[in-house]
C-alpha cells in the first residue's frame, strides 16, 4: 500500500478534505505527521456507524452520466465524492464540442440534474433544439457542477489508476463485502469509499483501424496520419483537411458527421477529397431510418449521407476491411485490405467505434459478457447483432451489478463494445443506482425508459452527430437524386484494385 497518505502526494503534504477519506498507512497511525492522524481518523467509522455506510460514494467522471449520479446522489443525501480527470467539467465532452447531437435538450437534460439547477435559478434551453458538445457543457454540466450542492465535491485532475478493497485482493472473499473500496489517483492519493460508479466512459480507447479488432499492420507506426473520430474539421483541424484527401474508415454516426464537414469544407476548398471506407458491402444501415427517425436530426444525418454518395462528393468503398497501414515516400498513407484493395490518401479518419477499458478494476471480481465487454445480465438486452438504442429495455442496478458489491460500470462504458448507448439510457441507470444505495429497492427497480425509434446507432459518447445546415444544404441541392452505391475511380487517388 503507498505511503502517500494526501493529495500532496506525501506524509507532509496537505491534509485530505472532510468529504475525501484518505487511507492512513500503518506507519502513519503510529507515527503521525503533518496530518496524518487526521486521515487515519477519517478511515475509521463514527460510533454506531457501520464499516463502510460513513464513507462517499466515489464517482469516476465529471461527464452527462457521472454528473447525473451526483445529482442524485445530492437529492438523496449521500455523501459522494466525483472524480475528473481532465482540468474542467466535461473534458472528454468538449473534446467533440464543435459537434451537434442529433438528439435535442429534452433527451439530454436528468431528472434530477434539472431539479436542482430549476431550483438554483437556471434557464433551461429550449427542448426542441439540438446542442453541441460545447453547449452541453457550458450550458448544462457546467452550472450542474458549479451548484453548492455539488461542487465542493467535484475534485479536477484526478485521474483513478487503480480500484481494490481495503487490506483484500480479488482472491480472497473473507470479508470481502465489508472492506471499503480504496480508489488510487495518478497522483498516489488513495481514497476510501462506500461504492463506486464508473462513468469515466469509452472516449479515450478508440477501437482500431484492423477489420478483426486488432491494430491494423503498420497502424501502430503510421499514427502520425490517423486522426480517430470527430476532429474538427471545419474549425481547429481545418488546415489539415482543406485540399487534401481523406479517407474516413467506419459506418456510424461519428463517421457520418465527419463525412458532412467535409462535404462542406469541400465547397471552399474545392481540391478536398473525401473517400468512405467501409467494412459492410452495403451502406444502408448506415443511412438508417431516413425520414421515418423519430429523432428528426438523426433521420437528416442519414439522409444527408445518402446524398454525399450520389451526388459523388463523396466516394464510397464497401467491403473495405483494413489490414495493412503503410506510410508512402510522397507524404501519404496507403490502406491496403486483405484482397489488395488500396485507398491512398493524406491523412484517415478511424470512426470505428469505441471500447471499455477494463484495467482500473483489475483487483476486483467482475463478470463480463466475453463478446461485449459488459455485464452479461445486460448484454442480451443491448447486442447490436439485435437491438438499436431505441429498442434497448429499461434497465438499472439489478442488471449493471457485478460480483464485487457496489462496483458499478455507467454510461458508454456500461455498454462495452455496444454502440447503441444513449445518454438518456445512462441518467436512468444511476437513478436506479443511487436508489438502490440508499435502500429504496422499491424505485431502484421501478426503472422506466422512453426512447425514440431509431434505425440504428452508432458509437459512445451519447455524442453521435451530425452537421445540421450541412444536411439541409446537400438535401436541396440533390433532392430529386436516387440513391445508389459508387466506387472510387482511378485517377482520384483513391481505391486502386
Amino acid at each position: 500500500m503507498s505511503n502517500e497518505t494526501t493529495s500532496g502526494g506525501g506524509c507532509c503534504g496537505s491534509a485530505a478534505a472532510d468529504d475525501q477519506p484518505t487511507v492512513a498507512t500503518e506507519a502513519a497511525a503510529t507515527e503521525p505527521c503533518c496530518g496524518a492522524t487526521e486521515a487515519a481518523t477519517q478511515a475509521r467509522p463514527a460510533a454506531g456507524q457501520s464499516e463502510v455506510t460513513h464513507l462517499p460514494v466515489l464517482v469516476i467522471g465529471a461527464g452527462p452520466v457521472g454528473l447525473a449520479a451526483a445529482a442524485h446522489l445530492t437529492e438523496r443525501g449521500l455523501p459522494f465524492l466525483l472524480l475528473e480527470a481532465g482540468e474542467d467539467v466535461a473534458a472528454g465532452v468538449r473534446q467533440w464540442g464543435h459537434v451537434r447531437l442529433f438528439s435535442p435538450w429534452r433527451y439530454n437534460i436528468d431528472a434530477a440534474a434539472r431539479r436542482l439547477l430549476d431550483a438554483g435559478g437556471w434557464t433551461e434551453p429550449n427542448p426542441e433544439e439540438l446542442p453541441t458538445g460545447g453547449e452541453l457543457a457550458e450550458r448544462y454540466l457546467r452550472p450542474l457542477a458549479e451548484l453548492p450542492g455539488l461542487a465542493p465535491h467535484v475534485r479536477y485532475n484526478a485521474r483513478v489508476t487503480a480500484i481494490g478493497r481495503l487490506g483484500v485482493d480479488r482472491v480472497r472473499t473473507a470479508g470481502r463485502e465489508a472492506a471499503p473500496f480504496v480508489v488510487r489517483l495518478a497522483d498516489g492519493t488513495e481514497l476510501l469509499a462506500r461504492a463506486v460508479i464508473d462513468a469515466s466512459g469509452t472516449w479515450m480507447t478508440p477501437n482500431v483501424l484492423g477489420a478483426n479488432g486488432l491494430p491494423a499492420h503498420g497502424e501502430i507506426d503510421a499514427a502520425a496520419w490517423i486522426d480517430h473520430a470527430l476532429p474538427d474539421v471545419l474549425g481547429r483541424d481545418r488546415d489539415a483537411y482543406a485540399g487534401t484527401h481523406t479517407v474516413v474508415v467506419g459506418s456510424g454516426h461519428s463517421a457520418a458527421n465527419t463525412l458532412l464537414a467535409l462535404a462542406e469544407l469541400a465547397e471552399t476548398a474545392p481540391d478536398t477529397h473525401i473517400t468512405w471506407a467501409m467494412r459492410s458491402g452495403s451502406a444502408d444501415r448506415a443511412y438508417g431510418g431516413g425520414d421515418a427517425d423519430a429523432l428528426p436530426a438523426r433521420g437528416a444525418l442519414g439522409t444527408g449521407l445518402r446524398l454525399l454518395v450520389t451526388s459523388g462528393r463523396v466516394d464510397l468503398v464497401t467491403g473495405f476491411g483494413v489490414h495493412t497501414v503503410r506510410p508512402l515516400p510522397d507524404g501519404r498513407v496507403e490502406l491496403v485490405d486483405a484482397t489488395g484493395r488500396r485507398i491512398v490518401a493524406h491523412r484517415v479518419v478511424g470512426a470505428t467505434g469505441f471500447r471499455p477499458d477494463h484495467t482500473i478494476a483489475g483487483e476486483l471480481r467482475l463478470d463480463l459478457d466475453p463478446a461485449l465487454g459488459c455485464t452479461r445480465a445486460l448484454a442480451p438486452l443491448i447486442d447490436p447483432n439485435e437491438h438499436s438504442c431505441g429498442s434497448v429495455r429499461p434497465h438499472g442496478v439489478d442488471e449493471l451489478t457485478q460480483p464485487e458489491p457496489n462496483y458499478f460500470a455507467v454510461g458508454s462504458k456500461s455498454y462495452g463494445r455496444a454502440p447503441t448507448f444513449l445518454m438518456a439510457t445512462g441518467y436512468e441507470q444511476v437513478r436506479s443506482i443511487v436508489a438502490a444505495l440508499a435502500g429504496d429497492w422499491d424505485a431502484a427497480r421501478d426503472v422506466q425508459l422512453v426512447l425514440p425509434e431509431t434505425g440504428v446507432c452508432s458509437t459512445t459518447l451519447g455524442a453521435a452527430a451530425m452537421v445540421d445546415d450541412a444536411a439541409q444544404q446537400f438535401d436541396t441541392r440533390a433532392s430529386d437524386e436516387r440513391p445508389q452505391l459508387i466506387t472510387v475511380g482511378g485517377s482520384s487517388g483513391g481505391c486502386c484494385g
